[in-house]
């Protein structure tokens, strides 16, 4: 039985088929965020705090995002985020507000231009399930990026290593923890034990098996998957398949000249125990999906 349909209306336009763009750290969810946010009659936010702190609980325990509220919640910390009103952007991340060219403190849009909604915030890809919930038309589209060319974003990225901690996977922690990779309580000390890139590369393959199920379970029309490095090689065809998927044009601008790592960087990046160690953890994953 499909779940109820909740009209939700934000600056008097009713939201539907909002978009939701995710992948693991680092895949590139931000520059397809970008394009959107740059496309006429879109509202999409990247990392506001309120939504940010929903998803990462809902990463963090998924036992709170099966619950019967979980939906309600996500919905109402999206609506909150997509308000347009004076001084709105003052409050987003600077990657969202580089991605919409605020100078000042926004708005970013006109409340009078809007049609579509989304969000491109680290880790929606955790909150799947409770945003198809929520929002039963949703549109998904993943990031897919060679996991070494991720791992050695991560380690550059201090937001991305606090997540490495010790005390993440307490003794309260729920398995199978999709968040940090870790299937079982009985791996809990050859987590903690394990180097950096390791722990960076078991969170990349925790994210791409999501990723895969999502593929097996949604329809073509929900569920759009993309390579980062298709987007840089071929930025018009991948914005053509965004178009295509989301039925309306989108700015493919944003996509050209932007300064992101160029695949392959990892080569000079990783050190040999690095890489080796990387490859390892993803050796399947990255098999599958064409990483050699």
């Amino acid at each position: 039985m499909r779940p109820p349909t909740h009209i939700l209306v934000v600056n008097g336009v009713k939201v539907r088929q909002p978009v939701f763009v995710m992948g693991a750290p680092h895949s590139g969810a931000d520059l397809l965020g970008r394009a959107l946010k740059r496309s006429p009659g879109f509202h999409v936010t990247m990392g506001r705090a309120p939504v940010a702190r929903v998803v990462y609980a809902f990463a963090r325990r998924p036992s709170i995002a099966r619950s019967g509220g979980a939906p309600s919640v996500i919905r109402d910390v999206l609506a909150e985020a997509w308000q347009v009103v004076p001084g709105a952007c003052a409050e987003c991340t600077a990657t969202c507000r580089e991605a919409g060219g605020i100078v000042g403190s926004g708005p970013c849009v006109g409340a009078g231009t809007l049609t579509r909604f989304g969000d491109a915030s680290p880790d929606l890809l955790y909150s799947a399930p409770v945003l198809l919930r929520a929002f039963p038309d949703a549109r998904l589209i993943q990031i897919i990026r060679d996991g070494r060319d991720v791992v050695a974003d991560m380690l550059a990225d201090p937001n991305c290593m606090a997540w490495f901690k010790p005390h993440m996977l307490s003794e309260d922690a729920e398995f199978p923890n999709p968040f940090l990779g870790v299937n079982s309580a009985d791996h809990r000390g050859r987590w903690k034990d394990m180097a950096p890139a390791g722990k960076c590369a078991l969170r990349w393959r925790g994210a791409v098996r999501l990723s895969a199920a999502l593929r097996r379970e949604l329809p073509a029309e929900q569920l759009l998957t993309l390579r980062y490095e298709d987007m840089l090689a071929a930025p018009g065809e991948a914005i053509d398949a965004v178009s295509s998927f989301l039925e309306t044009k989108i700015s493919t601008i944003a996509l050209y000249g932007t300064a992101v790592p160029k695949p392959g960087g990892w080569r000079k990046r990783l050190a040999p125990a690095d890489a080796e160690l990387v490859e390892k953890v993803g050796r399947d994953e990255l098999s599958r999906l064409g990483y050699r």
